[in-house]
């Protein structure tokens, strides 16, 4: 009995223990099932990252044959300008406030507002006839005392025979003279008299003293005037010529000064906006003396005028054109791209690929720029999709090729020199950085 419970413990144990064993068998293999369902799925989740970034990478530069749309223009020769620029203050040739020199009531005016008027003109008319009395009362005057010196003169006359003769003393003879002296000069008197007034009556005749434009009409017929009025009655302002006011840094006034030497240098005035040509001129003189407050100094331009483009005291932009560089090769400043080597461009190959060129810029004016070194005339560079190019990319023109010369000239409405050139992100991997801008003064020049 004891033989047969001995048997059924063994048996038990040797079943335990298999049991163990097949559990323990189970749960490795669900470990391992995990580990390489979770590998699974890293790499699915690798694969899908690595997709989007192909995806995005293929939405941003375009692969394979694909033809990318960009804008491109042809570097030509052209006469590139050097010049300064700054800004400046239209002033009127000559500016008159016209006020009255006597006093009395306007009778007529003989002006509209905004006219254009001629030196000699009449313009207002002052009541005359207390001036014409004026006048009339002098000559009386004058007439009588010219009347008593003629009888007195014959007195005279008369005593110097007498003396002579000695009949009369010498202090008799002497007051005669001095008689006929004090009467002389009470003449003269007279005839001052007689002058002023018709210097008055004369200025009751307002004229214009300059050639000019009048301005808003600041009395009306019927008013009192006076020769202190704080008013005057119109303002004239001579509008052609005409003169601006601009400023340079202080730093260009040993350039302009060795410019001028060779001969007057010649402006061209721009709207406040640097747009549009307004007008051109010639520079006239430089000011005696630099601003300490501003390190500037201040130059003074005569402009003709002639189709009263520019108006007293408006702001305008000044070019100052110093020289101009001869058959220099010109493209659109939006071409010009800049990375940590330098500025550079993508020129377009025959095939209609593109390569990174590296270019050395001259001088920036009216968005455009002249290339000194590493493109030739000719040529083709894109202006416009730089962002979706790297080097060797496929491109398809779109529209028609813009040339600098269009790019930068309207006639009389064409850009001004710019002070700056768009900067554009960088496609091919180098670090980007802003190109340093040129002062107010000058055109950019490249380094």
């Amino acid at each position: 009995m004891v033989k047969v419970r001995h048997t059924l413990g063994v048996v038990r144990d040797k079943g335990s223990r298999q049991r163990m064993k097949i559990r323990t068998q189970n749960v490795f293999i669900l470990a391992l099932a995990t580990i390489v369902l979770s590998g699974l799925m890293f790499l699915s989740g690798c694969k899908s990252n690595a997709g989007s970034t192909a995806s995005a990478a293929s939405a941003g530069r375009p692969q394979g044959g694909f033809s990318v749309p960009v804008a491109v223009a042809i570097a030509e020769k052209h006469d590139m300008p050097v010049s300064l620029s700054g800004l400046g203050n239209v002033t009127a040739l000559y500016t008159v406030n016209l006020k009255s020199r006597v006093d009395g009531q306007i009778m007529q005016v003989n002006f509209k507002e905004g006219q254009d008027v001629k030196e000699g003109n009449l313009l207002v008319q002052v009541d005359p006839r207390p001036y014409q009395v004026a006048l009339e009362q002098a000559k009386a005057t004058l007439y009588k005392d010219q009347a008593q010196l003629t009888i007195q003169q014959r007195q005279l006359d008369r005593y110097r025979g007498l003396f002579k003769e000695g009949v009369v003393s010498r202090e008799q003879l002497d007051a005669q003279e001095s008689t006929t002296a004090a009467m002389d000069g009470a003449v003269k008197a007279d005839q001052a008299q007689v002058d002023n007034a018709q210097l008055n009556l004369t200025y009751c005749r307002v004229i214009a003293p300059i050639s000019g434009r009048i301005g808003i009409r600041l009395v009306d017929p019927g008013n009192m005037v006076h020769a202190n009025d704080q008013n005057g009655m119109l303002v004239i302002t001579q509008l052609q010529p005409i003169t601006v006011l601009f400023t340079l840094p202080e730093d260009s006034l040993r350039t302009v000064r060795e410019h001028m030497k060779n001969g007057t240098l010649p402006v061209e005035i721009y709207s406040r906006d640097d747009q549009t040509k307004l007008a051109t001129g010639k520079l006239q003189t430089i000011d005696n003396q630099i601003d300490q407050t501003t390190g500037t100094v201040r130059l003074k331009a005569v402009v003709p005028n002639e189709q009263n483009q520019l108006w007293p005291n408006q702001f305008v932009n000044v070019h100052l054109l110093l020289d101009t560089h001869k058959d220099a090769t010109v493209i659109p400043s939006a071409a010009i791209q800049r990375g940590s080597q330098g500025t550079y461009v993508f020129a377009v190959k025959p095939d209609n690929t593109v390569e990174i060129r590296p270019v050395t810029t001259d001088i920036f004016a009216a968005n455009r720029v002249s290339i000194s070194s590493g493109l030739q005339p000719g040529e083709q560079v894109v202006t416009d999709g730089q962002d979706k190019l790297q080097n060797g990319s496929k491109i398809q023109p779109t529209g028609r090729a813009n040339s600098p010369q269009s790019a930068g000239a309207n006639g009389a409405g064409s850009q001004a020199p710019s002070v700056g050139a768009p900067v554009n992100p960088n496609a091919t991997g180098l670090p980007q950085h802003q190109g340093a801008r040129p002062s107010d003064g000058q055109n950019r020049r490249g380094q």
